[in-house]
Formats: C-alpha cells, structure tokens, sequence
C-alpha cells in the first residue's frame, strides 16, 4: 500500500464501517476466536484502530501499524481515551522486516481488505512473506478480504449507500465508484466519498482513490504456503455483503 494512503479518508472512515465493529468491544468480539488469551498481536493494517484497543482491553500485548500517518494517530488516541497501551507506528507491510519483529507475535492480523493494496500478486505475497516472518513457530496469521469474484461481476459502476449513515449525531452518505478492468491482473481503482449536508444545503464531501489487485480465495491460500503459512481447514464463508476471512499456522 502507498505510504499516505486513506489519509485523507481516515476522519471519516467510521460512515464506512459496520455497526457491529464500530467499537474496541465490538471489534475484539469478532475476532476473539482467533486469538488465544494472553496471545501477543500485531495488526499490521489497524486502521482507526478499534480492533487493536478492543485486544489491549481484553489484556492483550498489541502492537499496531498501518501506511496511514492519520490512521495511526486515531489508533493512538483511540488508544489513550480507553486508557490502554497500544504501540502504535507507521509501518508499510515492506518495512516489517525491519522491525526487529522477527517471530516475535502469537497472532498477526491484516483484516479489512486491505491485503488487496499490495501491488499484483508479487507485491502480495512479499507483504504475506513479512507477516509470516513475524509469527513465532505456530502462530496464526488472519486475513480479511472482500470476495473479489462478486465484486468483478458487478463490473464498473456507482454505488450509493442505501440510506445515511449517521455517526455521533451526523449523517453522511458513503458512496463508490468502481472502476473494474477485463483482467484479474491489471490494477483496479475505487474512489471512496462520505458526503455531508449543511443545514445551509451545502455539500462537503471527504473522498479518495485507491488501487487495488484482486484476487480469489484460492490463489489466496496459495500465497499463503508460498510465505510458509498452512491455512486452516474452515474458513468463515462470505457474507451477506461478500466478505471472508482465512487464517493460516506458521509452520513449527
């Protein structure tokens, strides 16, 4: 993922983000069943960071990261209003190595498709390579991914948000714009927008661009072997809004 990346987004990025894991608690509940208690957790992808705080409070050790300078200044503070410690840094997937992280987590945790960022196929499996190097022997690796064959057949479109989302007494409407190529290989781009309604009848609109590299379920569990990680019999099947989540043991 680009350095900067959803920093324009991030003061908004709670309109696009379910109810259920709006909040720390929230967040911890639905992942809890993967990760043991006591368990040392990196969330390499912690957005605003209500997962990572939502462990913290649970009484894990967490470190948080995320390419987003602003995303990880929401972490922090997140982290600081519920009175936990998070170590939270600006870290590209790449840059992992550098750490001095090396097997040095029980569980590490990419969730909210952000795996897809990674550029092709290449790009995804060095980033899946980093991750892996983080885990100690036996620890367990979970991806979140949207479920990119549904997303490729609706094709290039416009989708506006059903109804206005309102968070802490404001509405705003999400909408997308996607832009689908022919193949699986060339780089997709969706332009994310939260728009507001002035009681004057002016329109603020916070948005951003991103590209992204799809990939199927398969090839998914594929990348994972090749970064040395064995994926996990079940996997937690797609939702109603086309999402699913894979998880993988470090050999050892």
């Amino acid at each position: 993922m680009a350095d900067g990346a959803y920093d324009t987004i991030a003061g908004v990025y709670e309109y696009l983000v379910p109810d259920a894991l709006l909040s720390p608690r929230g967040s911890a509940d639905a992942f809890a069943q993967h990760v043991e208690p006591g368990a040392r957790v990196l969330d390499c992808a912690c957005g605003t960071g209500t997962l990572a705080v939502g462990l913290a409070l649970r009484g894990h050790a967490v470190v948080a990261t995320d390419a987003s300078e602003a995303m990880v200044a929401r972490t922090a503070r997140l982290a600081s209003a519920n009175g936990v410690s998070v170590d939270a840094s600006v870290c590209a997937w790449e840059a992992l190595p550098e750490r001095g992280w090396q097997e040095a987590f029980d569980v590490v945790l990419c969730v909210g498709n952000s795996l897809p960022h990674a550029v092709g196929r290449d790009g995804r499996r060095a980033a899946l390579h980093a991750m892996a190097g983080c885990l100690r022997a036996g620890g367990r690796l979970v991806v979140t991914s949207r479920t990119w064959e549904q997303v490729r057949a609706d094709g290039s479109r416009l989708q506006v948000a059903e109804q206005l989302v309102e968070r802490a007494g404001r509405s705003g409407l999400p909408i997308y714009a996607w832009t689908i190529p022919e193949r699986w290989d060339e780089p997709h781009c969706f332009e994310v927008a939260v728009a507001f309604a002035g009681r004057d009848g002016a329109v603020a609109t916070h948005r951003e661009r991103f590209a992204f590299w799809p990939f199927t379920e398969d090839e998914l569990r594929e990348d994972l072997r090749d970064a040395g990680l064995e994926p996990e019999a079940a996997a937690v099947p797609g939702d109603k809004a086309g999402r699913y989540l894979v998880t993988a043991l470090r050999a050892g």
